[in-house]
């Protein structure tokens, strides 16, 4: 089995399973940064680290995945591997976070999900 580097949006092979995979990784996306908001607001200590927590723990992801995962191709390109390692590492903070926030359930099937996507997104041509 091959698994191939899902192309930029123009070029790829849009069925329903890829259609309705890209809307579950955009959720998972902005979950993912909801998540981070979150579990900063969770874990500071007071209003300054809790601010900073919950800004800056989102921010960071997204500048991993601006640099990194881009759809529209990303700044720094990546081998596949590597590239998938980074998906699953940086969606795997919010499962994370979530799991840290005290929201097990939440955080095993935000995990669950972003595995799935994951898989699908680079298994379905």
């Amino acid at each position: 089995m091959r698994i191939a580097r899902p192309g930029p949006v123009a070029d790829r092979d849009w069925t329903p399973l890829t259609v309705a995979n890209a809307g579950l990784a955009f959720a998972l996306e902005m979950g993912m940064l909801a998540a981070l908001c979150y579990w900063g607001i969770k874990t500071g200590n007071g209003p300054v680290q809790r601010t900073l927590l919950a800004v800056g723990a989102p921010v960071l992801a997204g500048v991993v995945w601006a640099l990194f995962l881009a759809a529209g191709g990303p700044v720094v390109p990546l081998p596949l591997a590597a590239e998938i390692v980074v998906k699953l590492a940086t969606l795997g903070t919010a499962a994370l976070a979530l799991y840290d926030s005290g929201l097990t359930t939440l955080a095993l099937v935000f995990g669950g999900l972003t595995v799935v996507s994951v898989a699908v997104e680079y298994t379905a041509g």
